[in-house]
């Protein structure tokens, strides 16, 4: 008996972009259960040189009408943040599963908003690094006690990123109405592992610093404004009694770049480490522990897609895959296990509260 694979369109394919081509694509490429059905950007040339590159069988200019396509199981909206919520809730008013990228909104009413409207509908939202084979190991570690008492946890995080310089392509993260932030995105995907891990984080203090203020245009020779941080210190008491302290750094290169979560109970330790110059939620990650454990499942996608700078985002579809591998089970199956748009509301909460601790030098507590 044959089974119909699920056809998704995405939004944002360019392959001019490096996301998609490097991530979505062959993640879904990956996968027998699905097929790349469909293509989407703002002109038609790049459109129809996105269906080509990326073997789709139909392309749009208009990004809505690939969500009006009946054939489209799933609409992925990978496109910058503040088209958003238009383009997703006219994906669930026409009845689509919807993966998003993270952040969902430009501001948490917008992600309330979009949670609010998903009903019975099978979402995902793009917090990928707790998809990773070595997280979800941890996590088990964890839940399972195999660490005794939770003592302690120490988080080192760094990215690329929010430094001195910037193409004009990039100086939209600069901004905070953009909503594509050093907070809502690098620090948004730092927590959500923390979580992942560890639980719910329940109380945060955080320290915030803008430590680039004027911004060199590399590729025009202008000179903008960030009006966002560009550095995070916090310490935060997750809902298993581990406190967790926590940097991340911007700016950081090649030869520096480092995710270090370790954790340290009373019967032993565990670790998780990466090297992904773009941060936790990109790449593969690596488990370590003084305790016995299974290997963590062997990835479904690895490997690069076709954009312009694969090489930079080289294994980027690795926990990519696996948020699309949850997301079919759910759908087949008629399950909701995969963190969606409620997920994201949680999510957008905690990055408000870290700002909010940080501008008030108060600790935030009862965070949902």
């Amino acid at each position: 008996m044959s089974v119909r694979q699920l056809r998704v369109g995405i939004i944002g394919a360019d392959t001019k972009s490096s996301w998609a081509g490097a991530s979505h694509v062959p993640a879904i490429r990956s996968q027998f259960g699905l097929l790349l059905a469909a293509v989407a950007t703002r002109r038609e040339t790049s459109a129809k040189a996105a269906a080509e590159a990326f073997g789709a069988d139909r392309w749009y200019a208009d990004p809505y009408a690939l969500i009006g396509d009946e054939t489209i199981d799933i609409v992925t909206i990978a496109v910058k943040v503040p088209a958003h919520k238009d383009l997703v809730l006219a994906a669930l008013q026409a009845g689509k599963a919807v993966y998003c990228e993270s952040p969902l909104g430009a501001t948490v009413a917008e992600t309330e908003q979009m949670a609010a409207a998903v009903g019975s509908l099978h979402t995902a939202i793009g917090l990928q690094g707790r998809h990773s084979p070595a997280v979800r190991r941890a996590a088990e570690l964890v839940a399972d006690g195999k660490l005794g008492r939770l003592l302690s946890a120490r988080v080192n995080a760094t990215t690329f990123g929010y430094g001195p310089q910037s193409p004009s392509s990039y100086d939209y993260f600069n901004k905070a109405a953009s909503g594509a932030s050093f907070l809502t995105i690098t620090t948004g995907h730092v927590l959500d592992v923390i979580e992942a891990v560890l639980g719910n984080i329940v109380e945060v203090d955080a320290r915030t610093e803008l430590l680039w203020p004027e911004i060199d245009i590399v590729d025009t020779g202008a000179t903008s404004v960030r009006d966002i941080p560009d550095h995070v210190d916090l310490i935060a008491k997750t809902a298993s009694g581990a406190p967790v302290s926590v940097q991340v750094l911007a700016n950081v290169p090649a030869e520096d770049a480092d995710f270090t979560l370790e954790v340290r109970g009373s019967k032993g330790w565990l670790k998780i480490t990466g090297n992904h110059l773009a941060g936790v939620q990109v790449g593969d990650l690596t488990l370590s522990a003084s305790v016995a454990f299974d290997a963590p499942d062997v990835p479904v996608a690895s490997g690069v897609g076709v954009s312009d700078f694969s090489a930079f985002w080289a294994g980027a579809a690795i926990n990519v895959g696996e948020v699309y591998a949850s997301l079919a089970r759910d759908i087949v199956s008629g399950t909701y296990a995969t963190p969606g748009f409620e997920h994201a509301v949680h999510n957008s909460r905690l990055v408000a509260a870290v700002e909010r601790a940080a501008l008030t030098g108060e600790r935030q507590r009862h965070l949902d």
